[in-house]
């Protein structure tokens, strides 16, 4: 018989990841959904200190960023930005899943089981992991929709600086502003559901697993298609609830993110089965 030469091909499998296994996804209901919100009110009712510190950093930025665009007179760019902050709600509610998931691991000690080191210590550290990245990728989305607005802007209204005023004027009264508003709110609710399918879950699966952006990401749009359309639903539900957040100046942002925050927690962790322990 002949012998093999030394410098044989090693046929063995590559554990690349391709060929990992994908988390499994899991059918959800509408009752999971209020379900959710109920538990996400909770969990705020239990913590409210917190909540309401995420959420007034998140609805200061706003106020300042609005200010800022008036202030160089940019006032096209006021709307497509308040809504756009839907895009990185998300990442922004990552601070929320600190205190749900302490919540749930120590029922009986409730909210003595947290304390700021705890929750700052660990919003820190999630950023040495590729949450991250999940970061990179939402902001750069809410980049890619400011453009579209400012470009759907110059296109139907031109090359004019209005202020304030002259612009909800044009865009109220006039046909050109009620088809600016027809194609920029549906150009804007695609993007949305774009980021919306690839964030609802990935963002909390990476809070709380040791796993690479690119799989939570996938798993996050594969649970999405499985549950059609209880997550158009939900979709439509968080789409709301920002939408009464930004008649109320911002305001509202400080139950109704929490509120969300701790709810998309509680639907990731129906969403998806526990990591099995090796």
């Amino acid at each position: 018989m002949s012998e093999e030469p030394e410098n044989s091909i090693n046929t063995e499998p590559v554990n690349t990841l391709a060929q990992q296994q994908m988390p499994s996804v899991n059918t959800v209901t509408v009752n999971d959904l209020l379900d959710v919100l109920a538990i996400g009110l909770r969990d705020f009712r239990a913590a409210p200190a917190y909540g309401l510190l995420f959420s007034g950093i998140y609805a200061v930025g706003g106020w300042l960023l609005v200010l800022l665009l008036l202030y160089f007179e940019l006032p096209y760019l006021v709307y497509p930005l308040a809504a756009g902050f839907a895009l990185i709600a998300p990442f922004i509610a990552s601070g929320f899943y600190v205190v749900s998931q302490n919540l749930e691991s120590n029922p009986e000690l409730g909210a003595e089981a947290l304390s700021w080191g705890i929750v700052l210590g660990t919003v820190k550290s999630m950023f040495s992991r590729d949450l991250g990245w999940m970061a990179l990728v939402t902001g750069f989305s809410l980049f890619i929709w400011m453009d579209i607005a400012a470009l759907l802007s110059f296109g139907f209204m031109g090359f004019q600086f209005f202020s304030l005023t002259e612009l909800i004027d044009v865009v109220f009264t006039t046909p050109s502003g009620w088809l600016f508003l027809l194609v920029g709110n549906a150009a804007g609710a695609l993007i949305a559901f774009g980021v919306f399918s690839y964030s609802v879950i990935s963002i909390p699966m990476l809070f709380h697993r040791d796993i690479d952006f690119i799989t939570a990401m996938v798993t996050s749009v594969r649970f999405v298609i499985h549950n059609r359309r209880v997550m158009a639903v939900w979709c439509c539900t968080i789409a709301a609830l920002i939408a009464i957040s930004l008649l109320s100046g911002l305001v509202g942002l400080l139950v109704i993110l929490p509120v969300l925050g701790h709810a998309t927690w509680h639907l990731y962790r129906r969403a998806v089965d526990a990591p099995e322990q090796k």
